[in-house]
């Protein structure tokens, strides 16, 4: 089964290199296609503290992608885990999900912080971030998860 996807819209500003590190004070707008949306597709928004942004990795989209597992950010030190079991551009669908704040609303555009997109990357769908689908009961994540989130943020 092929699936095709169409952006919905495009980061407008914030960053324009994808590094690693440091994103919590990226301010960007999301910018809805007008083509497709009116300002009505975005009401309630403001209600929202945070929102969650699906997205295109479209920064070196030609690289290969990881199927296996590898060494995060290829630190020796920290073990190899799987695709699926990392957060690493190199996905097979090349889809990455950020949760960032909503500073603010204006037609098409929603202004947001702590984006870790860049200017021009294709948004695939944006959804409210609400406390009930927040992770029930305890989290469990590897200690090298913290370490890599240590800066990130």
């Amino acid at each position: 089964m092929k699936l095709t996807f169409e952006p919905i819209g495009f980061v407008r500003g914030g960053r324009e290199q994808a590094t690693k590190d440091h994103w919590a004070d990226n301010r960007c707008v999301l910018s809805l296609d007008p083509g497709r949306f009116t300002p009505d597709a975005l009401q309630g928004i403001e209600a929202l503290s945070h929102i969650e942004v699906v997205f295109y990795f479209h920064i070196d989209d030609d690289e290969p992608c990881e199927l296996g597992a590898r060494h995060p950010r290829n630190r020796t030190d920290w073990p190899k885990v799987g695709i699926f079991a990392q957060h690493g551009r190199m996905r097979p669908n090349r889809i990455g999900v950020s949760v960032c704040n909503v500073i603010g609303q204006n037609g098409l555009d929603i202004e947001v912080q702590g984006l870790d997109a860049v200017d021009g990357t294709p948004i695939l769908d944006i959804k409210p971030v609400w406390s009930g689908y927040l992770p029930r009961g305890e989290l469990r994540e590897p200690g090298w998860a913290h370490e890599i989130m240590k800066n990130y943020w």
